[in-house]
């Protein structure tokens, strides 16, 4: 089976994705600039999600240029993905809204981690499918940035009971880490 399917409904579950986040943010109902000051941490929120979401796209859309074809274990990790991406929303409003609070923070950082992990598991299983001269074999390598973006998350995770601000730059780092996608994948497709 090829590719372009399993793309397109991705696509779509991703825009739904943002499009549910950016309803959350709420019109405050003063008409002046110093009523969006309260807004803040809700807006940024929404910004770290936004970014994480296009981080999950972008390596999404390179990981399947270069994947030949797909198979049922492809489509239900893609699913399991997509699973705990969809959950980023829910996520995103709680911690908008009480981001001092370390539930909500915590939470954040576990849907991340498991979204990290569907990733992980998605890659193995597009590997498996393939040989082993498939090119996403050298474009991975040891997957350093995927084992340090799970050590990050843990420590982020860990640190939310003590500090919520510390927990979320934990989230920043490793957003940061994957913000540009790995341009081999872009030279072997």
């Amino acid at each position: 089976m090829k590719t372009n399917r399993l793309e397109a409904f991705s696509d779509g579950v991703l825009a739904i994705i943002i499009t549910i986040m950016v309803l959350e943010l709420k019109v405050p109902e003063e008409t002046d600039f110093h009523s969006l000051v309260p807004k803040l941490p809700v807006f940024l929120s929404y910004l770290i999600s936004f970014i994480y979401i296009g981080i999950y796209w972008n390596n999404h859309h390179h990981l399947f240029q270069i994947t030949e074809k797909v198979n049922g274990k492809i489509l239900w990790a893609n699913l399991h993905l997509l699973f705990w991406l969809s959950l980023i929303p829910f996520t995103t409003s709680w911690i908008g809204e009480n981001h001092q609070a370390a539930a909500p923070v915590t939470l954040y950082g576990i849907v991340l981690l498991m979204s990290g992990i569907a990733y992980f598991i998605l890659q193995r299983a597009i590997l498996k499918s393939h040989g082993k001269n498939f090119a996403l074999h050298q474009v991975i390598g040891k997957d350093l940035k995927g084992k340090l973006s799970v050590l990050i998350y843990l420590v982020g995770i860990g640190i939310s009971f003590y500090s919520s601000w510390a927990a979320i730059a934990c989230y920043i780092l490793v957003a940061i880490i994957w913000f540009i996608p790995d341009s081999r994948i872009e030279k072997n497709a």
